[in-house]
């Protein structure tokens, strides 16, 4: 049974980006470019709704020698969309207009390669609500975006309780912290 898990670059403040700010917060240090690039290289399936797929394919085509996005483009990738038209351009990459929920349990249950999420928080929020997510992971850069964050990544989450497998610092400032989710009926304690 494949493992499913959602992955997230955040800021402090729980934002997936912010206006006027470089990529990565402008804080992609040697350890975490590293990292990034050995995670890149183990074998698994990519997830994606419909917006970050339009991103990432524009980039893996105006950048083709780009190491990362050359990983990208040969790794296989799923679309999750009904606005999309197949045949995709961007290769190794599979259009699903059914359900996600649906089709993601039955790629966990049929499948052996983890499965990881890239960007999509609407998806991401879906599987996690679901109890489809095997491992949470995010890497919180020290910066508040308060006055130019976009995309929270946490509105309209479950409550969800999370324990902690993995932690490490990339760079003396960037937290991997990586969990196990358990998403609950209603607040610890609660009568339900």
């Amino acid at each position: 049974m494949a493992g499913l898990m959602v992955d997230f670059i955040i800021s402090l403040d729980g934002y997936a980006a912010a206006d006027g700010w470089p990529g990565l917060w402008g804080m992609g240090g040697p350890e975490y470019l590293a990292w990034l690039g050995t995670e890149a290289e183990k074998r698994h399936t990519s997830l994606m709704g419909a917006t970050t797929y339009r991103l990432m394919s524009r980039f893996a085509e105006e950048m083709p020698r780009d190491p990362g996005f050359a990983g990208l483009t040969a790794m296989p990738k799923v679309v999750f969309s009904s606005t999309l038209e197949a045949p995709l351009s961007w290769g190794n990459t599979e259009l699903v207009r059914e359900d996600a929920v649906g089709a993601v349990r039955d790629m966990k249950r049929r499948g052996t390669d983890p499965l990881r999420t890239l960007g999509s928080l609407t998806l991401c929020r879906s599987l996690l609500t679901a109890g489809l997510v095997d491992r949470f992971r995010v890497v919180v850069f020290p910066v508040i975006t308060g006055a130019t964050g976009r995309e929270r990544i946490f509105d309209e989450y479950p409550d969800v309780a999370l324990d902690l497998v993995e932690s490490r610092t990339f760079d003396g400032r960037l937290q991997l912290l990586e969990y196990v989710p358990t998403v609950l009926d209603g607040p610890p304690g609660a009568d339900t």
